[in-house]
C-alpha cells in the first residue's frame, strides 16, 4: 500500500492576526535572519500578494525573491512588506547579551 503525503505549507495555516505574529515572532527568536525573512515570504504567500505588490510598491517577482530563503532584503523593503500586512517591527532587549 502506497502512502501519499501532500506537501506542507505554513501559509495554509496562518489564518489569524495572532498565527501570524506568533509564527513570525518564533522565526525571530531563533536569530537566523533567511528563517525570519522566509517567516515573512511564508506570511505574504497566506495573504494577496497582488494587493501587496501594489500596496509596497515591489514587483511579486521581487518580493518573492526577497522573501526566499536566499534572498537578502534590505531592511527598506522588510519594512514596506512588514507596513502592508499590517504588522509593526519591534525589538527588545535580548536577555543573554552582555
Amino acid at each position: 500500500m502506497d502512502v501519499t503525503f501532500s506537501r506542507y505549507d505554513p501559509a495554509d495555516f496562518l489564518k489569524t492576526e495572532e498565527d501570524i505574529a506568533a509564527y513570525l515572532q518564533a522565526a525571530a527568536e531563533d536569530g537566523d535572519t533567511a528563517l525570519i525573512a522566509a517567516a515573512l515570504g511564508d506570511v505574504v504567500r497566506a495573504r494577496n500578494i497582488s494587493k501587496l505588490s501594489r500596496d509596497t510598491g515591489l514587483s511579486r517577482e521581487g518580493i518573492y525573491k526577497a522573501l526566499s530563503g536566499e534572498g537578502n532584503p534590505s531592511f527598506a523593503t522588510i519594512g514596506k512588506i512588514a507596513g502592508a500586512l499590517g504588522l509593526r517591527i519591534s525589538f527588545q532587549p535580548n536577555q543573554t547579551a552582555i
